[in-house]
């Protein structure tokens, strides 16, 4: 055999699988078609944290003058911001480059297939493994209905020398919600169309609705109970016509814009791998596996959004290096699906963990429920008296008063929810956060002062 490791996909997890089972001493290649980094790094988080961070700053200089600051009428200069990003995204790509050529991983540059279960095939080479891990990710996905393949994808964006004066964003989710979010912030005249009644499905309604709420109140125009139907050209813009669901009958929508963002989901990154050659099961949308993330071949894995389970970065990460321990360390740990904290980077920010409201109920019983609130403005908007409220939300179990649920829509609260997180995930009661002296004045300290 050529190597004992070979990772399909230089993303989060295909690299932390990579790096770590070399520094276990085992031998590794890893294959990547693109750029090192994957979805996170290359088109995904990093780029788009940037341009929410460049959003925020049109708000920032609305509130100055609150607190003393007098400045000249701000103006963007969007094709910098943009090749600033690229510029950042290039850096981190040689960085995570040079970062296997430290660790001692071989990095092969093409599109790999499987020839056989122990072999792949990139270009016209062939390479063979003891052990194989497939960490390809997803792509974007595009509406079928005609005209489907018009307008951007998410990943289309980052390469964008400027930005329009107006886009139309179809979809629900976080990816359409955080765009919608950061073009607003940049000047950008957003509609948002949702074929539903609600944004962000599956999070607390509560804090989704205030999250709703102020993204309207920023200029965002959503419509609901809207289903796309057909998308065309219209000079240099684009027409969408879409099926509105009325009270009484059906009723047709037509928008316009200069631009269409389609953030509809996202698919396993599949057709190219020929896993048939392998003998790996698989769906429509992910590679089937088990705790271990071992496919039904014995020395096949996979992680990530190749798998469809919780596709997060910091997920991918943990089960790639889980697969590197149990390989070359013999360590057979398990990663823990069950309690991890996520984070929607609209404006405002929203980060969650454990179990929501509704969630809550529907498992315990709403007797068996107890959740604490505290809404506020918080004292960095005293001063300029507006600017979006805080809402931050327990879900205490009453039998054991344990914290089941913790949320939060405000300033910083991806980074409040993560420490959160640790508690919580070694078992805190209210009587541990009642007992948690406050730091004030922060916005965190409503967590341990609610009653």
């Amino acid at each position: 055999m050529d190597f004992d490791l070979i990772v399909i996909g230089a993303g989060s997890g295909g690299l932390a699988a990579a790096k770590r089972s070399a520094r276990h001493g085992a031998k590794v290649a890893i294959v990547e078609a693109d750029r090192v980094g994957g979805t996170c790094v290359i088109r995904g988080c990093v780029p788009k944290k940037l341009l929410v961070y460049g959003s925020e700053y049109k708000e920032l200089f609305r509130d100055a003058k609150s607190f003393g600051w007098e400045a000249s009428e701000p103006k963007l200069h969007s094709n910098i911001l943009l090749q600033n990003v690229r510029n950042e995204v290039n850096r981190l790509n040689q960085l995570h480059i040079n970062l296997l050529a430290q660790a001692n991983v071989e990095l092969i540059s093409g599109m790999a297939s499987f020839s056989d279960p122990h072999t792949i095939q990139v270009g016209d080479k062939n390479y063979s493994a003891k052990n194989i891990l497939i960490a390809v990710g997803g792509k974007p996905t595009r509406l079928q209905i005609p005209g489907g393949s018009l307008g951007w994808v998410s990943d289309d964006l980052f390469e964008q020398q400027s930005l329009p004066k107006s886009i139309v964003i179809i979809g629900a989710g976080y990816i359409a919600c955080e765009f919608a979010c950061i073009l607003a912030g940049l000047g950008v005249s957003v509609t948002q169309i949702v074929r539903g009644n609600s944004i962000l499905k599956g999070f607390d309604n509560e804090l989704v609705l205030a999250v709703q709420s102020e993204m309207i109140e920023a200029g965002i125009n959503i419509n609901f109970g809207c289903t796309p139907e057909l998308i065309e050209h219209h000079g240099q813009g684009y027409i969408i016509s879409c099926a509105s669901m009325g009270s009484e009958a059906n009723t047709s929508t037509i928008f316009e814009a200069d631009a269409l963002l389609q953030a509809t989901g996202r698919l396993a990154n599949l057709a190219d791998l020929q896993l048939a050659a392998a003998g790996v099961l698989h769906e429509f949308n992910r590679i089937l596996v088990n705790q271990s993330q071992q496919t039904n071949i014995n020395h096949i894995y996979a992680v990530g959004d190749v798998t469809n389970r919780v596709n997060l970065t910091p997920v991918a990460v943990d089960e790639g290096r889980a697969v590197a321990d149990r390989l070359f360390a013999s360590k057979n740990r398990i990663v823990n699906h069950e309690l991890i904290a996520t984070a929607v980077f609209t404006q405002p920010e929203f980060a969650s963990i454990g179990l929501s409201e509704e969630a809550a109920i529907k498992s315990f019983g709403s007797d068996a429920v107890k959740v604490y609130r505290a809404k506020f403005r918080s004292l960095q908007q005293a001063l300029p008296a507006r600017g979006p409220r805080c809402i931050l939300k327990l879900i205490v179990d009453i039998k054991t008063d344990r914290i089941i649920g913790c949320h939060m829509v405000g300033s910083h609260a991806a980074e409040i929810i993560q420490m959160a997180a640790i508690s919580i995930g070694m078992g805190a009661t209210k009587k541990d956060f009642d007992n948690t002296m406050a730091l004030h004045p922060s916005i965190s300290e409503e967590f341990v002062t609610m009653t």
